[in-house]
């Protein structure tokens, strides 16, 4: 009869090992890594000082886009920095409780990026069908519901994540081949049944971000047929430019990361080593081009920026 001493099971420290097959790289690897994450950093924060102190920016649309700014921040910080202490100085342990922390912030970020495009694609669709009831509609008080709403629903999509991964007992190797933790990547290493992990990690958040595609969407369908109801092409340009910035951000955000959600769950014949890169990619390239691709875009931030960093010289 075989029975684990459980007591304390869970209170070993992992150790990440990094990216498999390109240890010796690791170094090279972190130079770009630290380049886009200090990108991501700055933009981040320059959008956050700009909506923050400039009036004509207190706006739906941008409180969102702050909302969005936040989440990329706690995305790339939950991973990055640990990512980098890994490829500076080898394998490095994380406790027990940092890892759930770390899995649970980081598929708590993904979820709730998701809610808030889902917002954000909402927000447009009444400034361009409804512009005489937009401010009735989106009033302060609907914002922070909204707001309140969709970080609430991530919470409760991700928590449970956490107890399923602290219920398991760690009696084999602590090693995990990755620079950070994520949720089934942890639970395999696990001496014992992981399939309600597998089933609840997989189809809970896919089936909570394909609702969030699909409003999406049907937003921008009703967009666009109201964009060409328009009567003069003045008025169409300026309303799909309004929304030009957020169907980029869209794209970057949803193709890489249903590439690799499907890559994890059904691509038995992705290398570990590919998958490993991509997953470090998809966490820190879109939270350093979303204030990238708005401040290109957006007339309104353009405009700040530039004023930002070539302020007017008196005369």
């Amino acid at each position: 009869m075989a029975i684990y001493n459980l007591t304390g099971y869970n209170m070993e420290a992992f150790t990440l090992l990094g990216i498999p097959g390109l240890e010796q790289y690791h170094v090279w690897i972190s130079i770009p890594f630290c380049l886009i994450y200090f990108v991501a950093i700055v933009g981040n924060s320059v959008l956050l000082y700009l909506i923050a102190m400039e009036h004509s920016l207190h706006a739906p649309m941008f409180f969102f886009l702050s909302m969005l700014a936040i989440t990329d921040l706690i995305l790339s910080t939950t991973c990055v920095p640990k990512s980098l202490s890994i490829f500076w100085f080898g394998p490095q342990e994380i406790s027990f409780p940092g890892c759930l922390t770390q899995l649970f912030f980081l598929h708590y970020s993904f979820v709730l990026d998701s809610a808030i495009l889902m917002a954000m694609a909402f927000d447009r669709y009444v400034a361009i069908c409804s512009p005489l009831t937009y401010n009735t509609i989106l009033t302060p008080r609907t914002i922070v519901k909204i707001a309140v709403g969709i970080s609430f629903r991530s919470f409760c999509v991700f928590v449970p994540c956490v107890f399923l991964v602290n219920r398991l007992p760690f009696c084999r190797t602590h090693n995990i081949p990755h620079t950070y933790c994520e949720h089934i990547g942890v639970a395999r290493l696990a001496c014992a049944d992981i399939s309600i992990n597998i089933w609840y990690g997989f189809c809970v958040p896919i089936m909570t971000v394909i609702i969030d595609v699909i409003l999406i969407a049907v937003s921008y369908i009703l967009i666009l047929c109201a964009v060409f109801r328009l009567p003069s092409q003045d008025a169409r340009q300026k309303a799909l430019g309004t929304c030009g910035s957020h169907v980029c951000v869209i794209l970057m955000f949803y193709i890489p990361a249903f590439f690799s959600i499907l890559a994890h769950r059904f691509g038995h014949n992705v290398p570990r080593t590919f998958h490993i890169v991509f997953a470090n990619l998809y966490v820190i390239i879109p939270p350093a081009l979303n204030p990238i691709v708005y401040g290109v875009k957006t007339k309104q931030i353009r405009e700040k920026v530039i004023l930002l960093l070539l302020p007017k010289r008196s005369h």
